[in-house]
């Protein structure tokens, strides 16, 4: 047993690793990374100050990432008195190619350390995956190609399914339709640059704790809306994916046994009443007679003033609503975020699916429920963000005789277990 803030906590010793002293500096180096990427400019003596490592320490790391290229030396800063520091900041020379892989269309992006997005392509998605794959990669090459100023750090594949963390395989998209294929090894092999995959909701979480502001909140629900419906679990201050990476899929689990058939061959899941493609059949269903349209196309009929897509939307929103429920019963979290197409109209469609998740809030205050930064390229920054975040220990890490000193700024919650050590 260990002793945690709110009481003893188990740890398990059958998955405890001893940390060497590389783990510590490993550990530093990202805290490091995290504080110039939030602060940025900054000096060795400002990250010493923030992340309470000695100033040898933090010049060693600083010379790290140069040396790693994450890093770039500015200006000199301006002192009243003393040495005049240099300044820090990102290598906004590094990026990464990011990929959103869906079951009709895959988008294609450059992105850089601080999560811009540089440039973008689609192709189209089959459920030939060879095919596909040849696509999305002459894509990716003719994006590399016209952006010969970045450095290309790997390539992160935000995906409609559950990724094993071991194997890197997909194991379940019932929405792709796609047979079993090492998309990871068909990528990396013809690109000659390592490949990070992830749930797409995950990786959206990831990217809103790596690029956002979410400082002090430990429990968060994301929940992307597509042609799916998918969660990504930050709780307690830790991701939770579950036994082979499959915890989250809120998206299909039943809430009605007379509903719809769904893609993973069950009725009436969460995802066959809230997803984009249930807000289209609803359309269908109040229009029979309109021609097959696009979700963005239904979204600004809607704007438009077209009732019935309006009350397609509308129905789409109370069904999202009524899913959160569950998820506010059942993991109680501080705070869910939204990540989709549908967040372009969050201000006429957010408080209808706030109004209807507030009918099942049990006890305490209802979770504060938002869009995600940028919905609609969520994913894309999520994917970029597999990559820039490297190190993702999975043990529970035993440093031996950590030397800390008090730090003033309470860092960012991270899905790994953050210990500093000289």
């Amino acid at each position: 047993m260990a002793h945690h803030p709110t009481g003893i906590r188990h740890i398990d010793l059958t998955r405890v690793q001893r940390a060497s002293s590389e783990t510590a500096r490993r550990i530093n180096r990202d805290i490091v990374l995290e504080l110039i990427r939030e602060n940025q400019p900054t000096s060795r003596a400002e990250l010493s100050r923030r992340s309470g490592l000695q100033r040898s320490t933090v010049s060693q790391i600083v010379e790290q990432l140069i040396r790693e290229r994450w890093v770039c030396e500015g200006p000199v800063a301006v002192s009243a008195r003393g040495r005049r520091p240099t300044m820090l900041g990102l290598n906004e020379d590094l990026g990464v190619i990011a990929i959103d892989l869906r079951p009709n269309m895959a988008t294609i992006a450059v992105v850089d350390l601080n999560g811009r997005l540089l440039s973008r392509s689609q192709v189209p998605v089959t459920s030939d995956p060879e095919c596909s794959t040849r696509l999305i990669i002459e894509a990716a090459e003719r994006i590399r190609g016209a952006l010969p100023r970045y450095c290309i750090e790997g390539i992160g594949i935000s995906l409609p399914g559950r990724v094993d963390p071991t194997t890197q395989r997909l194991i379940f998209a019932p929405n792709l339709h796609w047979p079993d294929f090492d998309l990871k090894d068909a990528i990396e092999s013809k690109m000659r640059l390592r490949v990070k995959m992830e749930n797409a909701a995950n990786a959206c979480l990831i990217a809103e704790l790596t690029f956002g502001r979410l400082d002090g909140i430990q429990n968060i629900v994301l929940v992307t809306i597509s042609e799916g419906v998918g969660t990504g679990i930050f709780a307690n201050g830790h991701m939770i994916t579950g036994d082979s990476g499959r915890a989250g899929e809120f998206g299909h689990a039943p809430l009605r046994a007379d509903g719809p058939r769904c893609a993973c061959g069950r009725y009436g899941c969460w995802e066959v009443f809230a997803s984009c493609r249930a807000a289209l059949r609803y359309y269908r269903e109040i229009e029979p007679k309109a021609k097959d349209i696009t979700f963005n196309t239904l979204l600004r009929m809607a704007e438009d003033g077209n009732p019935a897509a309006a009350k397609a939307l509308n129905q789409q929103a109370k069904e999202i609503g009524r899913g959160l429920g569950l998820l506010i019963a059942g993991l109680a979290p501080s705070m869910i975020l939204m990540a989709g197409e549908i967040t372009g109209a969050w201000s006429r469609f957010g408080p209808v699916i706030k109004r209807e998740a507030a009918r099942f809030t049990v006890a305490g205050a209802q979770p504060q429920i938002l869009p995600a930064h940028e919905g609609e390229i969520a994913r894309l920054r999520g994917a970029a963000a597999l990559v820039f975040q490297r190190h993702w220990p999975e043990r529970e890490l035993l440093v031996e005789s950590p030397e800390h000193r008090p730090t003033n700024k309470r860092r960012k919650p991270r899905p790994k277990q953050n210990r500093r050590a000289q």
